[in-house]
Order: structure tokens, then sequence, then C-alpha cells
């Protein structure tokens, strides 16, 4: 295990986009990146990763440990960064990816820059040159998004309610998609999205098979240990409004706390019981372009839990999914005609000494290996929607990605 202080230096947008200048330079893969609240730190990156497709049932499947500290630091190190997909229908890319990295860039949370290994190697010059004085320029992209089908989308949210009121669910979050077409790099379109969107917990990854640029502001599950965390969002408002509104939405309250008792019952299946508890309930916070409802739910495991059983208990995210979740997701794969991929699956890491954290993969666009995109939003349906408040709901949560433009040329897009 090494550690090694570098100081200040790059943003983190920054210090990817000089990890992947270095990455092409030496003809190595590409840098993978965590940002925003990831294990205690603003940023960890991978100077470089060999993300490769997976059996979805060994992604992260390194022990998660307690975390151990050097002076009053988390310690990571390195670990399987990558992600799963949505698990019901055949997606545009591979149903998991990911590598295993033996090293990391970490930036704490004073803006200091770390190097940990896992092994005794020293921290290599440019890697050390790339956090502290990123000399690469912004590379210039465009996209252009096509809106999804309004009418589609409207029945969709009508035929929720149909199944609601025959007693079939009690809610299910309704997605549908826009798609566009990238000129440019995947990751100069996240560099420029993290700048601008400042989200909680994004991600970033590629390989051949394509790229996933994760925006999301949400945390599915972070295992610690025996201790497991997850922190739903259901509940939105569009930035425009006032915050309160949202505690007393009988709807967004209803909303939020159907599916605290779902994620409360997903981790209930391996807890050691009386340990679930719900720490907090219906916080407004806000996330890019809009406010949410976050309530979050802690639970003792035992030591021996795998990340395979964690995935079969709680995965997918139970605020993607309804209540109950397995008849939701049965209608669901009935009603949205194009499979959701990576979208509300996960992005993540898993360390041998840090532990467990992954994303719910909302706010994410996926890249094709020739540049087609695809972005996913939706939200949750109750018997008090309106179709219409959905529609916009999808819209506002959508505009801080479709809206991001380059460091230096004007994003084409089409508007909805």
């Amino acid at each position: 295990m090494r550690l090694e202080r570098l100081g200040a230096g790059g943003r983190p947008a920054e210090v990817l986009r000089a990890l992947h200048a270095r990455a092409r330079r030496l003809s190595l893969p590409a840098p993978a990146a965590l940002v925003g609240r990831w294990f205690d730190a603003a940023a960890v990156i991978a100077p470089h990763l060999q993300a490769q497709p997976v059996a979805p049932r060994t992604a992260f499947a390194s022990s998660a440990a307690d975390r151990p500290t050097t002076g009053g630091d988390p310690v990571i190190g390195g670990g399987w960064i990558g992600y799963l997909a949505y698990p019901d229908g055949v997606g545009r890319l591979p149903s998991a990816a990911g590598g295993w990295t033996d090293s990391v860039l970490r930036l704490d949370a004073d803006g200091c820059w770390w190097y940990e290994s896992l092994t005794d190697a020293c921290c290599p010059p440019d890697v050390a040159a790339a956090a502290l004085d990123p000399q690469s320029e912004p590379r210039a992209w465009s996209m252009r998004w096509t809106p999804p089908d309004r009418g589609s989308h409207h029945d969709n949210v009508e035929a929720c309610k149909d199944a609601i009121r025959a007693g079939e669910v009690y809610q299910s979050c309704i997605c549908t998609q826009f798609t566009g077409q990238i000129t440019g790099r995947p990751a100069d379109f996240f560099a420029d999205g993290i700048d601008q969107t400042q989200p909680t917990r994004a991600a970033y990854l590629q390989g051949p098979w394509g790229a996933v640029a994760s925006l999301s502001p949400e945390l599915y599950v972070a295992r610690h240990g025996t201790t497991v965390t997850s922190s739903p969002i259901k509940g939105t408002l569009p930035l425009t409004a006032d915050p309160a509104a949202l505690r007393v939405s009988a709807k967004d309250v209803a909303e939020n706390v159907m599916i605290v008792d779902l994620v409360r019952n997903d981790l209930g299946r391996l807890a050691v019981t009386g340990t679930v508890t719900v720490t907090d309930l219906l916080r407004v916070r806000p996330a890019p372009g809009v406010w949410h409802l976050v309530s979050t739910v802690q639970a003792q495991i035992p030591p021996t839990t795998t990340a395979a059983e964690l995935f079969e208990a709680s995965f997918p995210p139970a605020s993607v999914t309804g209540c109950p979740k397995t008849r939701a997701r049965q209608l669901i794969s009935d009603w949205e005609p194009q499979p959701r991929g990576v979208y509300c699956g996960t992005v993540g890491m898993s360390s041998p000494l840090a532990g467990l954290e992954l994303n719910v993969a909302i706010r994410t666009v996926e890249f094709t290996p020739t540049g087609g995109a695809v972005l996913g939003v939706g939200g949750g349906i109750t018997i008090d929607s309106d179709p219409a408040a959905e529609w916009q709901e999808c819209l506002d949560k959508a505009r801080s990605i479709i809206e991001l433009t380059p460091t230096q040329a004007p994003a084409l897009i089409e508007r909805p």
C-alpha cells in the first residue's frame, strides 16, 4: 500500500482531460472517474482502466472491508470500477462492464490531490503532473438530441394508473428516452457536464464497447464493513419552484414514502433483525435543475454477505422500479418499448479497502462506439399523477443534460 500527498491542483474535469491525453499519448486505456461525493472524497480517478464486458453476477465482486484511514484521511487505494445495467431487456451496451485498477488519484474535501496504490509503486511523474498542473485544453464536441414521443409517455402513465386502480401496483416508475448523436469525445461531454452541473454521484468509464457518462445525484447503496446505506430519491420540482412545496405535496410525499418502505424491505432481506432504520426522511435537496425529496435507509448485514447477494436482494434500485417491485418490473417491460440499458442500473466502485459505493444511473448518457447516445428520463407514477405534469417532470430532469454546452463550441440541440 502506498499513499502520496501531491497537493492542490486542477479541477476533476481538468485532471480527467489531462489523463485522457496521457492515455492517448501512451496508447493506454482511458481513465475512469467518480466525481462528487464518493468515499468521502470529491473525486476518485483511475489514471487508466481496462474496462471490459463481464458477467453481471461478477460485477463489483471484490470484498467490502472496513475503511482504514491514514492520518485521518480515508484510504481507497484501488478496486473495481464499472457498471451494471438495468436487468430487464437487452440494451445497446453490455449488461455489465468494468475493470480493476491498482491505483487512484483522490481529491480530498480540502482540495488536495493524493496518489494511492494497492502496491508499493510510486506515482508516475506524468500522472502527478496531470493532477497538479493539467495542461490539456478542452476539446470541442457537439450533440444533437431528438426528444421522445409525448403521446406514448402519456399513454403509459394512464396505463400505470389503470394498474394502480386494479390493485396490481401502488406505484411504478415510467421512463422514456432522448436519443442523440455526438460529434467529438464522450469524455469531453462528461468533463463539461461535471463542471456545469456539479452532480454528487457522477461517474465515467469507457471501453471498446462504448462509454457511460453518469451525472447522477442519487446513491443506490454504500457498504462499509457491515453497514449498508441507501438514499432513494422520489419527489421532484424544478429549481424555479418553492422547495417547501415538496414537503406539503401529498403526491410527492406518498411517492417517496412508498419507495422508502420498498428499500426497507429490500435491505431487510439481508439485514440483521432489528437493524433496518430510516435515518433521514423527506429531506429536500437540490440537484441539477430540480429539487428532490431524499430519504436515507440504513441497516447492518452479516460480514459474509457478498456483492452478488446484495444485488439479489435490492437490484434494480427501488426508486426506478415500483411497489411491489416484481410486478412493477413486469409491467414496465410491457409499457416501455425500448430497454433501459445502463439507465436505471448502477455505476460505481468496489474497493477491498474502502468498501462499495454505487449510484443510481439516472441523468446518465450511454454512448455506442459510433457516437450514438441515449438519455433516459422518468418519474414515479401514483394514482394522483397528471400525465402532463409527469411529462414536464421528464423535461425538467433532462434539461440539465440536453442543455450542456461544450467549453469551446456550441452544442447542436433540438429542443423538445
